[in-house]
């Protein structure tokens, strides 16, 4: 299957052009061009969400269950084309991209069983008590329910799975909420043949075509004004930690604010406990350097920070990961402006006094090569840049007195994603004093392993403390994201008739 692109956004069913166009930035193959969005077309594609609310809504289960895996069918029923221009558009190896597709599709099947099994309704009942004295008490019945239409905002490094129909657009469509998504012009090509996939499935289940909208990029008032539309109720975003704060501003500054999910910012610190370290030093090492450079470093949860404790295993390691780290050849990074920000990153180390270069390359163009620094942990914590995002294959060792010297630099760090522990069994004392800290710090506590890699399951938490994400008590991965989009309703004295079929005996 050739897939040749319309250059156009899809609002309610229909595929229509916009104020003039642009024109995308391959890393390889043909450019195309594409529709720029506008208000206007936020306004329609809203509109159209509200009135889809009004009977996708209140839709059963197992009728958006249906159309989730309708989703996924389409979306494998256009497999090769979708690796194609994936591929041209990012530069990702199409063995990364056919893995991400099935993640994705992978992802809509788990919350169209999720949702028919009704658990996450959290349903509850209390009921009456007529007799009790010195009032009686009403039957009360609780479940949540879904918030209304939702913006979702396509991000760079993951063109499928945390884009159009990726994680927030799954998880507010199981919820019952129409979708707006805002398309990164990093990848247009394949948002668009998504969107064709979703239109698809919207015929084939009869689902109002309101329910998913896409609306093209090349204009920053399009997301502007999508998070300020009236009838958007919360907002789903990855991205950087600027970006993400202004739109996060926008939403609270709303006449009526709303919720703003958006993951920003990590760098994933791992913390390698002494007697691992003397026992596998080489191996941790290279598992590092795998690590960081896995996918040009261009990961979420890349662990661009490990703590040690200094001497001679401290030295072994630091050794086997700059030694592997340069023999990493070049990889194309996912745009122009991502390359440009990692290889102002690198400068803005090479240029502090607080670090020492241990593997120092020159990066050009939109391609990424790895680089290594080292300091102390009283530096670190004196120069709070060395815990700034550095969105590539950079990494920093930050060395330490003691696991106690340790534990005070953990308690230094913002909020992150992950945060890491490799430990042995004589170990088992430090990792009990660590853990409460890395705990508070970190959606996801790791021991001994890598946290790229982010699995899809119910018991997985991708957020954490701000600047990893606005919303603590939140995550974009996983069957826990639908419950973002939802919220409690409580029915007191309702007769059975006029319930939530969810809520009925």
């Amino acid at each position: 299957m050739v897939f040749n692109p319309k250059g156009k956004h899809l609002v309610a069913g229909e595929w229509l052009d916009g104020a003039g166009t642009f024109a995308s930035t391959p890393a390889k193959g043909p450019v195309h061009a594409f529709a720029v969005g506008t208000v206007d077309l936020v306004n329609r594609a809203c509109e159209a969400a509200e009135e889809a609310f009004w009977s996708y809504g209140y839709s059963s289960r197992a009728e958006r269950a249906a159309f989730l895996r309708a989703i996924a069918d389409e979306i494998e029923a256009r497999a090769e084309a979708i690796t194609e221009i994936g591929s041209q558009e990012t530069g990702l190896p199409e063995a990364r991209l056919q893995g991400e597709r099935g993640r994705t599709t992978g992802q809509l099947r788990l919350f169209a069983d999720h949702i028919e099994s009704g658990a996450y309704l959290d349903r509850r009942v209390d009921a009456a008590l007529p007799d009790r004295q010195p009032a009686a008490r009403p039957e009360i019945r609780l479940v949540q329910r879904p918030i209304g239409p939702v913006a979702v905002f396509g991000a760079s490094n993951f063109p499928l799975a945390f884009s159009t129909a990726g994680g927030d657009t799954a998880a507010a469509l199981a919820a019952g909420c129409p979708v707006v998504v805002k398309g990164h012009s990093a990848h247009p090509g394949t948002g668009e043949i998504i969107a064709e996939a979703i239109e698809a499935a919207i015929r084939k289940t009869g689902v109002h075509p309101g329910v998913f909208s896409l609306i093209q990029g090349g204009n920053r008032e399009v997301g502007h004004a999508l998070v300020q539309h009236p009838l958007i109720k919360a907002v789903g975003f990855t991205g950087s930690l600027a970006g993400g704060r202004a739109l996060f501003d926008l939403c609270a500054a709303r006449p009526e604010p709303i919720p703003f999910f958006g993951e920003l910012g990590s760098v994933n610190p791992m913390f390698l406990l002494p007697e691992a370290l003397k026992a596998r030093a080489e191996g941790l090492g290279q598992g590092w350097a795998g690590s960081l450079t896995m996918g040009a470093g261009q990961f979420c949860t890349n662990p661009g920070i490990a703590v040690v404790v200094e001497g001679a295993d401290a030295d072994r390691f630091t050794a086997t990961a700059a030694e592997a780290l340069g023999k990493v050849a070049p990889q194309t990074m996912l745009t122009d402006g991502i390359a440009k920000a990692y290889q102002d990153g690198q400068a803005r180390f090479a240029t502090r006094n607080t670090v020492k270069p241990l593997v120092v390359t020159e990066s050009a163009g939109r391609a990424a090569s790895p680089n290594l620094f080292e300091t102390t942990g009283e530096k670190f914590l004196s120069d709070h840049a060395l815990g700034e995002e550095v969105f590539g294959p950079l990494g920093l060792v930050v060395r330490v007195g003691s696991v106690d010297e340790m534990e005070h630099l953990a308690r230094g760090f913002e909020g992150q994603l992950t945060m890491t522990i490799h430990m042995d069994t004589a170990d088992l004392q430090a990792a009990r004093q660590l853990l409460p800290v890395l705990e508070r710090k970190a959606g996801r506590v790791l021991v001994n392993g890598f946290p790229t890699g982010v699995e899809v399951v119910d018991s997985m938490v991708h957020g954490g403390p701000y600047p990893a994400s606005t919303n603590f008590g939140a995550t974009s991965v996983g069957t826990l994201s639908i419950r973002r989009f939802l919220r409690p309703v409580s029915y007191q004295n309702l007769p059975e008739e006029l319930l939530p079929d969810d809520l009925r005996a």
